[in-house]
């Protein structure tokens, strides 16, 4: 484990955004507990990068060379292509606001719409129902399935989380 003193910035160039960085976009899944120290090593290797908080994930832009680059530091067990790099730009460029703006920024499950999930806590603890988006809400669709029949409550997703 890397001291705090040891932690590499969370993007590289400092002080640069994501947004002005050249090249492809990639994903590089890390081995486990590597996404630190292959950050540090593309700092060496002046490999831009965003290592937002995503454990076992770091996303690179560069050429096809700095791609070589990477791999060869033996830290990725895997490459995702982005297929849609102006989408992953937009999300990520999110994330980076967020963490500029020094907010309290914490990993979160991914609850994605018309997935089913359980609400862990409150007055409705136990139930279990499928989530959907409004624009503005998540909202859990209690379903009777029986008679066809629905009805939706306004959720808060840090009460739910998906049944498997």
């Amino acid at each position: 484990m890397l001291k705090e003193s040891e932690n590499p910035p969370t993007s590289w160039p400092e002080g640069e955004s994501i947004n002005d960085f050249a090249g492809q976009w990639w994903v590089a899944h890390t081995k486990s507990r590597n996404e630190k120290a292959l950050a540090n090593e593309l700092v060496r290797k002046d490999i831009s990068y965003f290592l937002p908080l995503f454990s076992g994930y770091l996303f690179f832009c560069g050429d096809e060379r700095q791609r070589i680059e990477l791999l060869k530091t033996n830290r990725v067990a895997n490459l995702i292509d982005v297929k849609d790099q102006q989408r992953l730009l937009g999300e990520l460029l999110q994330i980076e606001q967020a963490v500029e703006a020094g907010v309290d920024l914490t990993p979160h499950e991914y609850i994605k719409k018309g997935q089913r999930c359980r609400v862990l806590t409150g007055s409705l603890a136990g139930l279990q129902g499928i989530v959907i988006r409004t624009k503005t809400t998540a909202r859990l669709v209690l379903q009777v399935d029986m008679l066809g029949q629905a009805a939706s409550v306004e959720i808060d997703t840090d009460m739910i989380e998906p049944v498997e």
